[in-house]
């Protein structure tokens, strides 16, 4: 792959987490790193081993020769090559995600709206009603709502639980396969329960609630252990310098080359969820079980995708210490500072270290300490996800239901919020191959919160389009501000849906990507699909909120549908950079040998104590 730069900084890495596949004749210049490193009382600290083979956690610094202080400063940072391992992942991840976001793209109007009058009885349109839309079960504008913030919710509440099992039991691969099954018994389902006698009938309401279910189950088991297993494959996580051809010496940093990881992994996500654009034509003209079908068949992809690269991939065993060490640290310091969370000491008072002045043995590392710091403060951090996501797109069917208000010409009322993969799509590539190059140049700092903070501004300005544009529905509908159930349409076009939609788009990029990338660096290697597991699950307490705005979604107050959750937001986001700014400049990645000097010092306390 070709060299690039995504203008990112990084300070402290972590260590390759298997064999690197040195040559025989380099043995001479690797060192292992667990012997050289202090450890106090083997028998008594806990295991922190989870590679799937035996090897040895060895840096070969001839290979992989380590940058100076000044080469940090000077060096042009690239990312690394991606192992075709983790290229095959993501094109399980976009399989999956084609047949999620496929069958999603459609709930709505299956849910909200009955069978049209003078269509085939499969809930597409008639077609001499081009500006009509499809339909089935006839719940209503604010069920439909509720139930699809309920799909959301339970889809990213389950993964909390995947992600466990994963870490825990049965290992992160071995859970992806978990997911695909489940998800494919929904998908069976769903597509039976479609049928056009059962929906002439009236019958399709419990049966599809089935599939909904089970679909949301097998996608949270599936989902959390994904974007772990695909940075898993890059192995050689630290930074060291090289020479490119045109004789140039650049830095290959671990922190570029995740967050280009990332890039891509988003990038196939919403290659799959474009497949969505198809689905509410098939939905719109054709019926409700044929879109159900065709993402059920791509579906089916994914066993053979998965057992094709079974060999090829690394795979984590389940090591359940990390989880239980984590959260013997956080209890233990919560007790230290009796219960104060906001105590200048929290983390500082269980430090293995400082223990050991009192007389007290800890049986964890001072990095272990330093991992539960960072990954509470990754979750915190994650705490202002879900106002933002309820702007993107805005709460439940506000977006479907105002373009069902609009002037369509024949394009379908839920077309233009499918448009979100498409400009994600387009914008990545911009974003890595333009715009990160071009501030790397110019020495601009674009930190992760900063990043963060910038895709928060983007859709704050999408969702005051979004208001403006429902006033203007209001305006010029026939039915006044009573739009939604009017028999006619806005003159307006649903086409002016599009900035609202790109810009949310756009946000995403700067948002959930940064967001994977600090849940894998921040967390415990082997509590990573468990702390991504929290950032998916902050989308559910987003739909959760969402529910309690059900009562809002409707006519004459869509307007403050898009607008006070954009005023939430802007708030959030003045608080977001005041209290977090400081993060830009934390370390991406830590590991053991960045603790020797205080584990070396524990070491001798503890023998002077005893």
């Amino acid at each position: 792959m070709a060299e690039n730069v995504v203008g990112l900084t990084v300070q402290k890495v972590v260590e390759p987490d298997a064999d690197q596949g040195i040559p025989t004749e380099k043995a001479s210049s690797v060192r292992n790193i667990q012997d050289a490193r202090p450890i106090p009382d083997d028998h008594n600290v806990e295991s922190q081993s989870d590679s799937l083979d035996e090897t040895r956690h060895v840096v070969d610094y001839e290979a992989y020769p380590p940058p100076t202080e000044e080469e940090r400063k000077i060096l042009r940072k690239v990312y690394d090559s991606i192992p075709v391992a983790a290229w095959s992942l993501c094109v399980v991840e976009l399989a999956e995600r084609a047949s999620y976001y496929g069958v999603k793209a459609v709930f709505n109007n299956y849910m909200q709206f009955p069978l049209p009058t003078g269509g085939p009885g499969t809930g597409a349109i008639d077609p001499s009603k081009p500006n009509s839309h499809a339909g089935a079960l006839d719940l209503g504008l604010q069920t439909a709502s509720a139930l699809g913030l309920l799909f959301t919710f339970l889809a990213y509440v389950v993964p909390i639980f995947g992600a466990w099992l994963a870490d825990t039991k049965i290992g992160r691969y071995r859970a992806i396969v978990y997911g695909v099954l489940i998800g494919g018994v929904a998908h069976v389902i769903m597509i039976g329960g479609a049928a056009p006698a059962l929906l002439q009938a009236g019958k399709g309401v419990a049966i599809f609630l089935v599939s909904f279910i089970i679909l949301a189950i097998g996608a949270g088991i599936f989902k959390p252990n994904v974007a772990p297993t695909v940075i898993d494959q890059y192995k050689y996580q630290r930074e060291y310098t090289k020479v490119l051809k045109s004789g140039e010496k650049v830095l290959v940093d671990p922190e570029t080359t995740v967050s280009h990881i990332m890039l891509i992994f988003y990038a196939f996500v919403n290659v799959g969820a474009f497949f969505s654009i198809a689905i509410v034509y098939i939905e719109k003209y054709h019926s409700f079980w044929l879109a159900f079908l065709v993402p059920g068949i791509v579906y089916f992809l994914l066993p053979v995708l998965l057992a094709a690269m079974y060999k090829r991939t690394v795979r984590k065993r389940p090591q359940g210490s990390d989880l239980t060490r984590f959260i013997k640290i956080t209890v233990s310091a919560l007790k230290a500072s009796k219960g104060n969370i906001f105590s200048k000491h929290l983390w500082n008072n269980v430090k293995p270290s400082v223990l050991a002045v009192k007389g007290i043995h800890a049986s964890y590392s001072e990095k272990d300490v330093d991992d539960a710091r960072r990954t509470w403060q990754a979750v915190q951090i994650f705490l202002y996800i879900p106002i933002w996501y309820l702007n993107d797109g805005g709460v439940g069917s506000v977006q479907s239901n105002q373009g069902a208000s609009m002037t369509s010409n024949g394009a379908p009322n839920d077309l233009l919020g499918h448009f979100n993969p498409l400009v994600i799509i387009v914008f990545s590539p911009f974003m890595a191959q333009v715009v990160y190059p071009f501030l790397e140049r110019k020495k601009i700092k674009f930190g992760r919160i900063s990043r963060m903070t910038f895709g928060f501004v983007l859709t704050i300005i999408s969702g005051v389009i979004g208001a403006v544009v429902q006033y203007r529905v209001y305006e010029t509908s026939p039915c006044g501000y009573y739009a939604s159930d009017c028999d006619d349409v806005s003159p307006i076009s649903i086409w002016w849906q599009i900035p609202n939609v790109a810009l949310g788009a756009m946000s995403e990029i700067f948002v959930n990507v940064t967001s994977y990338e600090l849940a894998y660096a921040r967390a415990p290697e082997n509590m990573r699909a468990t702390v991504v597991a929290l950032f998916l699950f902050m989308t559910a307490l987003s739909s959760a909120l969402g529910e309690i705005l059900i009562p809002a979604i409707a006519d004459p107050t869509l307007v403050w549908a898009w607008a006070a959750p954009a005023i939430a937001l802007f708030v959030q986001t003045v608080i977001f950079w005041w209290r977090y700014r400081n993060v830009n400049e934390d370390a991406f990645m830590t590991y053991e040998e960045d603790f020797e000097e205080l584990n070396a010092e524990r070491l001798n306390i503890e023998k002077e104590v005893k």
